[in-house]
Order: structure tokens, then C-alpha cells, then sequence
């Protein structure tokens, strides 16, 4: 850290409570890191969570608004447009994820969708990534979720269901 950041994390979680931090906004704090002390936005990120953690005002795997999101991933053989439309299309999205009420908020088609999932309030954000070879990895984030349990049971279940999917365009 000290290398990429000119800080240890002990002196970086001193000069944010000095700067106060822990009254401040996200944003704010990532503002002051990458422009008043240039940090890389990634490394902002990661001390952010650090400090908020270590400061009690962030669970492990929490948003600072106290609740909870997970990410899960899969590269399939398909391409792109064929794995965009197993989202998007009703009748497709039936074959791998029966039963899941959804509700398309934006589309970007081939790169991004977002839902609100089973009527709100959690939602899913999906990425695509196109890796050549007629392979695309799909990335999916489930944001909102209420509690460390409801994430467990939420990163699981993504893990099975991107393993269908696989299983269902790559067959």
C-alpha cells in the first residue's frame, strides 16, 4: 500500500480521522483522496471501506447505507448478444431463471441491463463483456439486499443460477 498510495493504512486511517472522514459523505472522502492526495479511485475505494470498517460504520460486505450487495460471474460460450437476450427476453430468461419476476429499468444492449428484482427494493445490475471466441462473461450485481444472511443466500443462489445458464447456452 505504501508503495501505490505514499501511506501504510495505519497512517491513512490518521490523516482521514484528522480530516474527518467518518462525518463525511462517500463521495466527499473520494474526492479529497483523489484530488487533494491523489490516490487512484481504486485505491480511494479500498481505503474507504477499510476505514469505515475499521471505524465501525461499515459491516463486512455492507454499503455504507447499511445494506448489502454481491457480484457473481460466469464466462459462457456464447456470444454476447445470445447471453444479453437470455436477460432480457422474457421466454429466454424462463429457460434458466423460472419464475423470477423482474422488472427491465435500462438496457444497453450487448454491454448492460439493470431490474428491479421481485418488485423491489433489491436490484440486479448485469454487464457484459465480450472475450472473443464466442465467449462472453456475464457479470451480476445483486445490490440492496437487506442483511449479511439475505447476501449468503443471494451469492449462492447467483452462483447456481450463472451455472445453469452455462449449462443451457452452451448445450
Amino acid at each position: 500500500m505504501r508503495g501505490a498510495t505514499g501511506c501504510d493504512r495505519e497512517e491513512w486511517f490518521t490523516l482521514l480521522d484528522e480530516w474527518g472522514a467518518a462525518g463525511r459523505p462517500y463521495r466527499e472522502i473520494a474526492a479529497w483522496l483523489t484530488g487533494e492526495r491523489h490516490v487512484s479511485r481504486w485505491w480511494a475505494q479500498k481505503l474507504i471501506v477499510e476505514f469505515e470498517q475499521d471505524r465501525g460504520l461499515r459491516a463486512p460486505g455492507a454499503r455504507r447505507d447499511g445494506t448489502y450487495a454481491v457480484t457473481a460471474g460466469k464466462t459462457i460460450a456464447a456470444p454476447t448478444d445470445r447471453l444479453f437476450a437470455s436477460f432480457v427476453d422474457t421466454a429466454v430468461r424462463e429457460r434458466w431463471l423460472p419464475g423470477a419476476v423482474v422488472a427491465p429499468r435500462t438496457a444497453d444492449p450487448g454491454r448492460s441491463a439493470r431490474f428491479t428484482w421481485e418488485g423491489g427494493p433489491t436490484r440486479l445490475s448485469v454487464g457484459f463483456s465480450d472475450k472473443g471466441g464466442g465467449k462472453t462473461t456475464v457479470h451480476v450485481e445483486h445490490e440492496r439486499l437487506p442483511d449479511a444472511e439475505s447476501a449468503k443466500d443471494a451469492k449462492a443462489y447467483w452462483r447456481e443460477r450463472l451455472a445453469v445458464l452455462k449449462a443451457v447456452l452452451e448445450n
